[in-house]
């Protein structure tokens, strides 16, 4: 089988129009002076194609059922480049890192069962990333991951002291490097957003849609993709719906 290639950069526009085609509705007016909804997904050789392509087309579809602007992009740590997925997806990544610039960053897994190849545990060994995760934290922006990606939060000590999921199979790692586990699909609690394995990326993005974009915009989502939310959201609150 040969490896697609994928050429991706900030796609609220594009999903836009996509969704507008596909559904033969219009696209919704932008209210001036709302401040757009900054999405940055983390790129990494090894990555797992789901666990980035399903938030990725959730947060960019959003902003058809919001009036609210909502900008995608996928982001890496070492700046412009051709990533390859786990199973030979070759993604081109158009932006640089800059947490500062985002209000969520979303982390996906992969490779956590093969050590030896590229993924998530060689991004541990190499350092590079959960250094400038663990950087990245500050007023207003949400650290979310999903799968093993939690596991490069972990490694960046942001999950320690903090409930927090992850893909079932490292569970038990997760939580003997600290992180508090609750058995939820999501965990919210508050600027760190985790969730578990693989199609989990589903319900983490239209979880943060539904909180930063509002219920309505979830309910359109979950038509459009024809798929329903799953679990339980584990939440201390926080004021949130």
């Amino acid at each position: 089988m040969g490896a697609a290639t994928l050429t991706a950069g900030g796609a609220a526009a594009h999903a836009g129009t996509a969704t507008a085609a596909t559904s033969g509705r219009k696209e919704p007016h932008k209210e001036p002076g709302r401040r757009t909804l900054r999405v940055h997904v983390v790129m990494f050789e090894g990555v797992e194609e789901l666990d980035f392509t399903a938030p990725y087309e959730v947060f960019c579809a959003s902003d058809y059922f919001t009036d609210r602007a909502v900008d995608v992009r996928y982001v890496s740590v070492d700046d412009v480049r051709t990533v390859t997925a786990a199973y030979g997806t070759r993604v081109r990544v158009d932006h640089r890192w800059a947490p500062e610039e985002a209000d969520v960053l979303v982390v996906p897994g992969g490779g956590y069962a093969r050590p030896a190849d590229p993924g998530v545990h060689a991004e541990i060994r190499r350092g590079t990333l959960p250094r400038a995760l663990a950087a990245a934290s500050r007023p207003g922006l949400t650290v979310s991951a999903l799968c093993t990606g939690v596991m490069l939060l972990s490694a960046a000590g942001l999950t320690r002291g903090r409930p927090c999921t992850t893909h079932h199979r490292a569970r038990a790692d997760l939580k003997q490097q600290g992180g508090v586990l609750k058995n939820a699909r999501v965990v919210d609690d508050g600027d760190l957003v985790t969730a578990g394995g693989v199609t989990s990326g589903l319900d983490l993005a239209l979880w943060l849609v539904r909180r930063e974009l509002g219920p309505d915009a979830a309910i359109g989502l979950e038509e459009m993709l024809e798929y329903e939310a799953r679990g339980t959201v584990w939440t201390e609150g926080k004021g949130r719906g």
